[in-house]
Formats: C-alpha cells, structure tokens, sequence
C-alpha cells in the first residue's frame, strides 16, 4: 500500500514539472571549425546547467538540443531541419561558421523560427529582409573589425597591403571589408589570394604576394587554418607585420602556430584580454564572470572568444524567453516564435561579453564597433608561452 502511493505521488509531481523549453543548437564540434564550435559547445552545456540549478526560465527548465554539423554547410542544414521539425524547439543558436550560418537561414524563415547565430559575416542579418527578420547574431562583423586593423596599418605606417583568406563566404566578406577600409585610408591592396580551409599548401598564393613585396599582410580565416599561410610567408622569408581576424582567437590557434605567431595583430572581442581591460571598461565584469565560470570546468586559459559569442547569444535570447512567456504559451508554437522573434529584436543594453547588444528592426546584430573591439598582439611572455596583449582599445 506505500509503495503504492509513493507511485502515486512520484507520478503527479512527474506530472506537475513543467515542459522544458527546447532551445536547439547547431554547432562545428568537429571539423575544420572545431577549435570554434567546442568553446561554443561548452559554454551551452554549463549554461544549461547553471540556469536549471537556479529554477529555468521563469520556472520552467531549459533544455538545449545540441547538434555537431561537422563544419559542413549541408550538415548544418539538416540539423536545422531536424531541430525544427521534430524537436519542435522554440529557437535555434548557431552555427559556427559563416557558410552554414547563411544556408540556416532560407531553413528558419520558412518554418517562422528566430535563430541567433554564432558566425561573423554582415550578410548573415544584413539587409533585414523578409528572411533575415527571422535572424540575429552576436559575433562582429568583417567590417567592424576592419577598422581596428587598418587603423593599426596606418599608425605603423604601413602604405601598401596584401589579403589572402577563405575561398568561402567568410573569406570573400572580409576581402570587401578590407579592401574598402584600406583605400578610404590610402593603403593600397596590391594582391588579393585565396585558400580553402582544408589546403595543405599555398605556396604559389604566398609566392604572388612576396613578388608584390606589401608592408603588411592580412590573413582572412579562423580556426586553426591561417596558421599555414603564415608559417608559409615566413619560411619564405617575408618580414612584414602579419595580421589575423578575430576568426583565430583561441588557444588553439596559439598552440598550433607556436612561436611563429609572436608578432601577429588583430582585432578581437574584449572577453579574449578580459584581465587586461581599464577597470571602467561597460562589459568588463561580465567577461569575467564567463571566463570564471567556463575555466572552472575546463581548467585556466581555456576560454576563447567564441564561447563568449554562445554566452552572449543566451544572454539575449533568456530575457526575451522570459517577456514571451507573458504574452504566449510555448504550446501554442506558431505564435510563439513569433513573439519571441519580437522579443529578441527588442533587445535593448543587454551587457555581453562582447559588448552592450542594442537591437531594432533594421540592426539584428546592434553591437557598437568602440565598445566591442580592441586591438591585441601576440606575445611570448617571461615563461615562454604564448599569450594575448592587449594594444588599444577604441572607447
């Protein structure tokens, strides 16, 4: 007879807890991009677990589905496809990289779902069109963090320039930004190449860029991948400033370029030098709460800057589950979508590890460039190892 009624009771409380809130996730945890997706990965995971530990969202649990599309455009596609229509998830984050992110969204606009991506290029959620209203991101932008290298270009007098960078939609977004940064400021750009992001080698790209002898040379990719055209201009001999995007910021990309990086430049997010910001700086305290939180399980200086991006898509996307769930109920999953697409657009001075996120109907991404990019250079310190310096900051 107890026994009976303990099952009775565990049942009705089985019964009482609320639905979670599915929130579906598309990630490069394997791949080409996996020193990107994993932080990301990571961060959600302890995110998860934090949220739920102190009562979800508005009571209810969090639940995030949590897909690798193997840094594959096709892959990422159908994980969207499966997220929507049989996990039934309310929103979706993600995905890594830009090529993915952009075919994601023909997918989320269609079935009506917002979906925050984790991946850099303007044309992801520019222009907000009848399909990009569905889209927001929080990663910079190319032309963003454009001005922070030609700035740094002009100051040590650099007159000419050279690009090599992704064949794919990233690369291709930052030989634009680039270029156009570059001429407004008087650097010209005297040779313009191309890599995928699995080559072994490009040598004969290098070889074009050292006949034109530029001041400096800009690598446009992320990941670990522009490590190889960097050991291949300086095994040739190239002596030049070399730069990065905010694409490599991560300890992996220190750990396989090793001491041929020392000397690189490049724009980040202010989370990657969190411990190097003036004590004023908006988002300061929030990038160290994530990078406490996230090496507490993965041990000291395993942060990178795209675990910041998936901090600061949940960041956005918890307050506005929240205004949602006052004006719909997750059942009725249509309009919810909807509103919760509303919601996030009305995001307004959400502090992230990034920066401030201010968004409307024409900005899904509402960064701005002096409060979410400084200038860093890779260092050996005293010890040997290779750290992040930071150089300036634009406020």
């Amino acid at each position: 007879m107890r026994r009976a009624l303990f099952g009775v009771l565990a049942l009705g409380l089985a019964l009482a807890q609320p639905a979670p809130l599915k929130i579906g996730v598309v990630v490069s945890a394997t791949g080409p991009a996996a020193s990107l997706g994993i932080p990301e990965r990571n961060t959600l995971v302890l995110l998860e677990e934090q949220v739920n530990r102190r009562g979800g969202v508005a009571g209810r649990p969090v639940q995030f589905i949590i897909l690798d599309d193997a840094s594959d455009t096709t892959q990422a596609v159908r994980a969207t496809r499966r997220l929507i229509q049989e996990d039934q998830v309310l929103a979706i984050i993600g995905t890594t990289t830009t090529p993915a992110s952009l075919g994601m969204i023909d997918v989320v606009a269609e079935a009506g779902v917002p979906k925050i991506s984790l991946a850099a290029n303007l044309e992801i959620v520019f222009p907000v069109d009848e399909k990009r209203r569905w889209v927001f991101k929080t990663p910079q932008t190319e032309q963003q963090m454009s001005i922070p290298i030609v700035r740094d270009m002009v100051a040590s007098g650099v007159r000419t320039a050279a690009y090599i960078g992704f064949n794919d939609a990233y690369g291709e977004g930052w030989a634009r930004a680039f270029e156009a940064a570059a001429r407004e400021a008087g650097i010209q750009v005297v040779a313009s190449e191309r890599f995928a992001r699995t080559d072994t080698s490009v040598t004969g790209q290098v070889l074009r860029i050292l006949a034109r002898n530029p001041d400096a040379v800009l690598i446009g990719g992320s990941g670990t991948a522009p490590v190889l055209p960097q050991r291949t201009l300086r095994e040739r001999g190239y002596r030049g400033l070399i730069y990065q995007t905010h694409g490599v910021a991560n300890p992996d990309f220190l750990r396989v370029g090793g001491d041929l990086l020392v000397g690189t430049r490049l724009p980040a997010g202010p989370v990657l030098v969190f411990d190097q910001l003036p004590p004023d700086f908006p988002n300061r305290q929030v990038a160290v709460s994530y990078v406490q939180l996230y090496e507490s399980r993965f041990g000291i200086g395993s942060y990178s800057t795209f675990g910041g991006h998936a901090y600061d898509a949940w960041a956005i996307l918890r307050p506005a589950l929240e205004r949602a769930l006052r004006r719909e109920q997750p059942s009725n999953l249509v309009a919810f979508r909807r509103i919760l697409r509303e919601e996030i657009e009305a995001t307004r001075n959400v502090v992230g590890t990034h920066g401030i996120f201010n968004m409307s109907p024409t900005d899904h991404l509402g960064l701005r460039f002096n409060e979410s990019a400084v200038m860093v250079e890779i260092v050996k310190n005293a010890s040997g190892k290779l750290e992040w310096k930071l150089l300036r900051t634009f406020r």
